[in-house]
């Protein structure tokens, strides 16, 4: 069984409820941190890496000086304006070259080729508490970040007794190609939101993809203390589309503290949003029926 905790944007709270999840559910759990633009679910947790594998999700042009003829057919068939002319034949650059694959078909020499580039690294970690954390990092600057989520969600699937574990998924933010390969196949999502009109907005484009893909989603407001007409609104939305809000988490410093320290918010017992994120547990716990 699969839980991903999704968020219309960054900021939210998502990971800070992630990580209280993963905390709570212990070794229960396989953790996968799908936000590979900027992965940190691991800063919380005390852990050591067991596998690093690189990971190639494009292709860039390569030129061969030697068998180059500098006629410039190349150059003028790029788009990108990724190629240009070198001291002894042309060259590609590498920072704008898509690998759309044009100037290898019009080159008569077939002096250019396309090779993998690693733009990623995948990893999987074992944390203190003998659960699995299926992670990754995408090079500054690279491509292919759905197809990297896809990699090690199926790592995470590929451990020993996962299909009796329950799999928490930290998604990516956002609504783009990386939380679609986030919730592809899943069967339970939280939505995490914030009352602010832009957190309103955001949680409504999350809340329809999650629902193309058929995700059960419910709901978690995060401060909604802090302007509780806009978490009236929030909640009225989801009683208009029969989506339960599981929980209501209202502002605390000990985050501060939580974030400051790398140590899980529900870790500390005079948190008050601690105990309230400890209660959502429970609740998506008997939802889900584990």
């Amino acid at each position: 069984m699969q839980l991903v905790i999704l968020s219309g944007k960054g900021g939210t709270g998502k990971t800070t409820l992630v990580s209280s999840f993963a905390y709570l559910s212990g070794k229960e759990s396989i953790k996968v941190d799908c936000d590979v633009d900027a992965s940190n679910l691991h800063l919380m947790f005390e852990g050591r890496d067991i596998e690093k594998r690189p990971f190639s999700g494009s292709k860039k042009a390569v030129i061969d000086p030697d068998a180059c003829i500098n006629c410039g057919k190349c150059m003028e068939v790029c788009r990108f304006d990724a190629i240009e002319q070198g001291q002894k034949a042309f060259q590609v650059i590498e920072r704008s070259c898509e690998g759309c694959n044009a100037c290898r078909v019009v080159c008569p020499v077939d002096a250019i080729t396309l090779e993998e580039e690693d733009s990623g690294e995948m990893i999987m970690t074992v944390l203190k508490d003998e659960s699995y954390l299926s992670r990754a990092n995408l090079f500054p600057g690279a491509d292919g970040s759905g197809k990297l989520i896809s990699e090690i969600r199926k790592a995470s699937l590929q451990l020993e007794n996962a299909r009796e574990k329950l799999i928490i998924i930290d998604g990516s933010p956002g609504i783009g190609c990386p939380v679609m390969s986030s919730i592809t196949g899943v069967e339970y999502g939280i939505i995490v939101t914030e009352p602010t009109q832009s957190g309103f907005e955001d949680f409504t484009r999350i809340y329809e993809v999650a629902r193309h893909f058929r995700v059960k989603s419910y709901v978690v407001i995060n401060k909604y203390d802090l302007n509780p007409d806009m978490s009236e609104k929030i909640e009225a939305y989801c009683k208009s589309r029969d989506l339960v809000v599981l929980g209501k988490i209202p502002y605390d410093a000990v985050v501060n503290q939580s974030n400051f320290e790398s140590k899980p918010l529900v870790g500390y017992n005079e948190s008050i949003a601690g105990r309230e994120i400890k209660k959502i547990w429970d609740s998506i716990k008997s939802e889900m029926g584990v």
